[in-house]
């Protein structure tokens, strides 16, 4: 399961997060980690990734007000279903979800969101988590996103929580 995100107050939920002229990035890749687009052939690598750091994720900044991921978990179908729904999201360029991975294999680490702002002042809300068994990891994945959204998306002022 993935966090419930909505269209931002106001803009037209029939828009994307990005112009249509915008070719949004396929990937990112560091040495530590890269990023895919997240769909449901992940399903059962972030479903456990997730649901074996639950109270990690919980306490990562920008999840301790969510309530996500749930204390108890969700069936693995239930996750298909939030894949799905993220993948339509970025297919529709509505939002931008994906998937951390260990940079040579297809270990799921982590995730990325990428959505319209729920917050005044702010144009995009961006949240990421890692594994509890890969804590080291949050705070150059966050020094990462920030740095390829802010060079190379027109996102405006980001939402991000620093680490």
């Amino acid at each position: 399961m993935q966090p419930q995100y909505q269209p931002a107050t106001g803009r037209d939920s029939g828009s994307g997060l990005v112009p249509d002229d915008f070719t949004v990035p396929p990937d990112l890749a560091t040495s530590q980690f890269r990023l895919e687009p997240l769909g449901p052939r992940h399903n059962a690598a972030d479903h456990a990734a997730w649901t074996g750091s639950i109270e990690h994720i919980r306490a990562t900044p920008g999840f301790q007000e969510r309530g996500w991921p749930p204390a108890a978990g969700m069936p693995l179908e239930a996750n298909l279903t939030d894949l799905r729904r993220h993948a339509d999201d970025f297919a529709r360029r509505r939002g931008f979800t994906y998937t951390v991975l260990e940079p040579a294999g297809d270990e799921v680490i982590g995730c990325v969101y990428i959505y319209p702002s729920r917050s005044d002042g702010y144009d995009t809300d961006v949240a990421s988590w890692v594994r509890a068994d890969r804590a080291e990891l949050d705070a150059p994945l966050y020094g990462a996103v920030t740095a390829w959204l802010s060079g190379h998306w027109p996102l405006g002022r980001l939402n991000y929580h620093p680490r």
